[in-house]
């Protein structure tokens, strides 16, 4: 049985679904397979404190129908937005590896030395920057350059997009000095690849970053253990959209 990595779009919007599978798959083939859902409800694109509020609600949500659904038990789960909402109280309640596009990227640009991200939403300065305290990073996130559009604006302008976050990859490596750029986003996939040789410094992809993640876990090839009975009747509970159909 191949492991299977299952992607939890923390978003409603199943094009974001869709685009972050395209670039997952063929990375992480044949030694994991990966099966995608999308938040049951929210905000099609995340872009405000409230928004994650409730997207930490629908991947719990959707970690839950999963379980209950009739496939087998995933090997490790991945919250398929820069942000990771939710990640903490599901990886508190998951008996597999969780992780996060943001938490994955920033591992990987903290191995370089200091760090910046270039992502699109003015709000997710200061929620990124509280992510990267919170997972014990924030020594080496030297800055967030958030530019006006969301990354749902950038990725219906592709052409733009790469022009403006090119001029802003460029612009947070000379203010910061830092040794690596990530290009922050499930909307954003592919793009760093894009971008980097208009940059000096190494530009992380949050999505292939969180392929390498997945990649280096350990494969086993027995079932995927489920959470303890206690466990999902809490779960259950917390839960409440879980009776949505």
């Amino acid at each position: 049985m191949t492991p299977e990595l299952l992607v939890i779009n923390p978003n409603t919007s199943a094009s974001v679904t869709d685009l972050v599978v395209r670039h997952l798959a063929p990375a992480l083939a044949p030694a994991l397979a990966v099966r995608a859902v999308t938040a049951r409800f929210g905000s099609p694109y995340l872009s405000d404190e409230v928004g994650c509020a409730v997207a930490g609600h629908a991947v719990l949500d959707a970690w839950l129908h999963a379980l209950q659904s009739p496939a087998p038990a995933p090997h490790a789960v991945l919250i398929a937005c820069f942000g990771d909402p939710g990640l903490l109280a599901l990886r508190e309640c998951s008996p597999v590896p969780v992780s996060g596009l943001a938490e994955a990227a920033f591992h990987e640009a903290a191995r370089l030395g200091p760090f910046a991200v270039v992502t699109g939403g003015e709000r997710w300065g200061p929620m990124l920057q509280r992510l990267a305290t919170s997972l014990g990073l924030g020594d080496r996130l030297a800055g967030v350059h958030t530019v006006a559009p969301t990354g749902a604006q950038l990725a219906a302008d592709p052409v733009g997009a790469r022009a403006l976050l090119a001029q802003a990859c460029r612009t947070a490596q000379q203010r910061w000095g830092v040794n690596s750029v990530i290009v922050g986003g499930a909307g954003l996939a592919g793009v760093a690849a894009q971008l980097q040789a208009q940059v000096p410094v190494p530009l992380i992809d949050s999505v292939m970053a969180a392929a390498r993640w997945a990649r280096a876990l350990p494969q086993a090839a027995q079932a995927a253990p489920m959470p303890s009975a206690e466990r999902l009747a809490h779960l259950r509970q917390a839960v409440a959209f879980s009776s949505l159909t």
